[in-house]
């Protein structure tokens, strides 16, 4: 297999990014209504948005995507970007996909100057914190979330 190639989605990716999500919210148990997946589409593709996905492509095929959102923080004087969602096509895990995105948005942390990199995941999702942990360690923050009903 080809090295990834990590790249910024295209126009013409939407049809497996639309997969690649679908694959991704079933995993999380995410109904999404799809005018949220229209938006978030939308928002990748729009380059005065904050959100941003750059795909792994592995010979011609995407196989994988990260969102992120790069943001102003009060902890830094530098931006800093939340990587929101990464995912890898199951038949393409474990061959580098996944390790490729996270370098290349390491990388783009170190280009543009960025305080930090940051994600999260759920404790029991072993096979993606084994490669998390490659990178970093975890900390010990606890989520809270409020929704508006």
């Amino acid at each position: 297999m080809a090295a990834p190639l990590i790249r910024a989605a295209l126009p013409s990716d939407e049809p497996v990014w639309r997969e690649l999500w679908k694959g991704y919210c079933d995993f999380y148990e995410a109904a999404l209504p799809d005018e949220v997946t229209q938006r978030t589409w939308k928002r990748v593709l729009d380059p005065d948005s904050a959100v941003m996905c750059v795909v792994a492509e592995v010979d011609g095929r995407v196989r994988g995507f990260a969102h992120c959102v790069v943001h102003e923080n009060t902890w830094e004087t530098q931006p800093v970007c939340y990587l929101e969602d990464l995912y890898v096509a199951p038949a393409a895990r474990g061959q580098g996909a996944g390790r490729a995105l996270i370098e290349w948005l390491r990388n783009a942390m170190r280009a543009e100057g960025w305080a930090r990199l940051y994600w999260m995941t759920k404790s029991d999702n072993a096979a993606a914190r084994a490669l998390y942990d490659r990178f970093t360690s975890a900390d010990d923050f606890v989520r809270y979330v409020i929704r508006r009903k």
